[in-house]
């Protein structure tokens, strides 16, 4: 998918609600097919897969990045705290393996397994494995890695796998757009949906009593090349040049803006393979990019090059309101 085409329907989908209405009969389409797929699970006509291990399940309703793999990273830490060996799971989108499933380790080449998957696996030494089919890969884990439980990142849509618990991830920004599903927006699921879930975290300001907060933090920047660690204070007032290839690019930039940072945006598509005449701007200013989109850049970024790490604070009750559900859904 393009960056002109991507750019157009993100648009429709968050800004322009005329266009979005006309489309709207495709979107009810697609919802009648989300519901009657629930439904031939719920009646055992496609089967669902139950683990020896507890299933938890990162994920969220509309297309394009909310949080959820921080929020899986800030997860695994939590519970490698508490006593588990959690491993973690995801469809390793953009990810160019021939064999499937596939384990992801901190030198694994994104090319193959996928942008999240390498940054999940550098961030927390999980064991971690990807694949189109998620129960072969938590199966993968069980036998060779002795996990004891089982993260799903972005699986709220994948009902082959059984689950024990169900974090719904929400753009507190963007919300859900003009509310309606595919095509004519952005929501894999109606909105709906997310009354059966065990949590919503919103990734930003809260609206519903159900909702809770988590905010993204990030203060210091690390060069790609040197690993230099600088301020993110140290560039207010410098002219730089800033890319992003995630699901919500501008959250990226006003962030920069925010900070005092002048810099002239570059979005591109989430999960964008760079290459790397993309990543230079034909002078010597400073070029800041997210964490997701340096481990694919590495191999030839220059000192020029920095990346924003970032971490999950979730809402001070959600640690204990987790670890009891869990304990209460494990027994």
């Amino acid at each position: 998918m393009n960056k002109t085409f991507t750019r157009w329907i993100t648009d429709v989908w968050y800004e322009d609600h005329f266009i979005g209405a006309w489309l709207m009969p495709f979107g009810f389409l697609f919802s009648d097919v989300v519901k009657f797929r629930k439904f031939l699970y719920r009646i055992g006509i496609l089967k669902r897969h139950k683990l020896s291990v507890p299933v938890v399940v990162v994920g969220n309703i509309t297309v394009g990045g909310t949080g959820k793999t921080p929020l899986t990273i800030w997860l695994a830490k939590l519970l490698q705290e508490s006593g588990f060996k959690p491993g973690i799971i995801s469809r390793g989108y953009g990810g160019q393996a021939e064999v499937w499933p596939q384990r992801v380790t901190a030198e694994s080449d994104p090319h193959f397994i996928g942008d999240e998957a390498l940054l999940m696996a550098k961030q927390t030494g999980c064991p971690i494995a990807v694949g189109p089919v998620r129960v072969d890969a938590a199966k993968l884990l069980i036998s060779e890695a002795g996990c004891d439980l089982i993260i799903s990142d972005d699986g709220l849509q994948h009902y082959a796998l059984n689950r024990d618990i169900e974090i719904a991830v929400v753009d507190g920004e963007r919300r859900f757009g003009n509310g309606y599903c595919l095509p004519a927006g952005p929501l894999r699921e109606p909105i709906d949906r997310l009354r059966s879930v065990d949590f919503v975290m919103v990734n930003g300001e809260t609206y519903e009593e159900n909702e809770l907060a988590m905010r993204l933090i990030g203060d210091e920047l690390v060069n790609c090349r040197t690993g230099t660690i600088k301020k993110l204070s140290d560039f207010k007032g410098v002219d730089c040049h800033a890319l992003a290839g995630i699901g919500n690019p501008k959250r990226f930039f006003n962030a920069l803006e925010l900070a005092g940072i002048k810099c002239k945006a570059h979005g591109f598509p989430d999960h964008h393979q760079y290459q790397s005449n993309e990543i230079v701007f034909g002078d010597d200013k400073p070029i800041l990019m997210t964490e997701k989109d340096a481990v694919k850049c590495m191999g030839f970024a220059s000192e020029q090059h920095w990346y924003l790490p970032v971490k999950v604070v979730p809402d001070s009750s959600f640690s204990e309101q987790f670890l009891n559900l869990l304990k209460r859904k494990a027994c």
